[in-house]
């Protein structure tokens, strides 16, 4: 399981492990939490009042401090898995939905055409589609794209990188995501 890290603003930061956020927390570097409770760690037992320590972890932190990178100028990182999911693992050519397994990453303008791999040029394929347009373009191969790539927000990076949200971590999310995208339909890859 991880633990959403938020700015103190509330932007996202990173998903860390339960360990993470009890480091964190001992240092005092939460300023807030949010959504439900998901772990409690005992600690050692205070010499003078006997009293054990405890951190409580909830799915949600904010943490002081103010990043020195301004979050929405970091385009994400292209993966297949985080693609797939984008494009709900629906083939960009011929519509069919396929298991992950089934898909494959396609340029829309091919590499061997000086295409590059990144996110507003590549959908996801089905196999066979793939190698049906083979190193051309959609209207060379005749083969029209059935919906438009796009470059996904900061919150819809924070969605498609991890597979085991917690329901009040992706409300949080989904909060902010763009009214226009394809994440709102579904995520049923």
């Amino acid at each position: 399981m991880k633990v959403l890290k938020l700015s103190a603003q509330g932007v996202p930061q990173s998903w860390i492990s339960l360990e993470q956020a009890v480091i964190h927390s001992a240092a005092g570097d939460v300023r807030w939490v949010a959504g439900s409770e998901v772990a409690v760690f005992h600690g050692g037992h205070n010499a003078i009042t006997g009293l054990q320590s405890v951190i409580t972890v909830h799915s949600i932190i904010g943490t002081r401090g103010v990043p020195g990178i301004n979050p929405f100028d970091i385009q994400p990182a292209l993966a297949n898995s985080k693609l797939f999911a984008r494009d709900r693992c629906i083939c960009a050519y011929c519509g069919g939905h396929f298991d992950e397994y089934s898909l494959t990453r396609e340029h829309i303008v091919p590499l061997a055409q000086k295409g590059a791999d990144h996110w507003m040029n590549v959908v996801t394929a089905c196999r066979p589609c793939n190698h049906r347009k083979g190193p051309r373009t959609p209207e060379q191969a005749h083969m029209p794209l059935l919906y438009a790539p796009y470059v996904p927000s900061l919150w819809e990076d924070f969605i498609l990188r991890n597979r085991r949200i917690l329901t009040d971590q992706m409300e949080f999310l989904m909060a902010h995501v763009p009214k226009s995208s394809r994440l709102l339909d579904a995520l049923d890859c």
